[in-house]
């Protein structure tokens, strides 16, 4: 008996560990990414002024530094875990952010517009995958 709740006790303290909001940092610079690429695409085709794009591509890039930051000290962790997940959602993402680019290539969406674009689809394609990967690996008991 005491041999079965050795492990829901193992269980109950990996989820019940204080980790920094990492998840959460994270959503904030999709939510940054998000509304510079709507105002931008809100004003395509034509040339808006980018001051607002850049703006919000600036804050949410040092939000994700800071995130990664945050990730990095925590110890322990499920680690390999973590670049597992992290490593495939970061092929996937790449492949979206490569599709919606080569439409905004394709639209013939003039550069400084598509050089703000691609920085964001970029910081964007890093961020999901970073939530999917600390999603899983904080449940995970470090060393696995």
């Amino acid at each position: 008996m005491s041999g079965d709740a050795a492990p829901g006790l193992a269980a109950a303290s990996v989820a019940s560990r204080r980790l920094p909001p990492v998840a959460e940092v994270a959503v904030v610079s999709i939510a940054l990414m998000l509304a510079g690429g709507i105002y931008l695409a809100a004003h395509l085709p034509g040339r808006p002024s980018l001051a607002v794009p850049v703006a919000t591509l600036a804050a949410g890039a040092a939000v994700t530094v800071a995130d990664l930051l945050l990730l990095s000290r925590i110890k322990p962790f499920a680690w390999p875990v973590f670049f597992q997940v992290f490593r495939w959602g970061l092929v996937a993402y790449l492949v979206i952010a490569g599709v919606l680019g080569y439409v905004f290539i394709h639209d013939h969406t003039p550069g400084a517009t598509l050089a703000v674009l691609v920085a964001t689809l970029a910081v964007f394609a890093a961020d999901v995958p970073l939530i999917l990967a600390f999603t899983v690996a904080r449940y995970q008991r470090p060393g696995e």
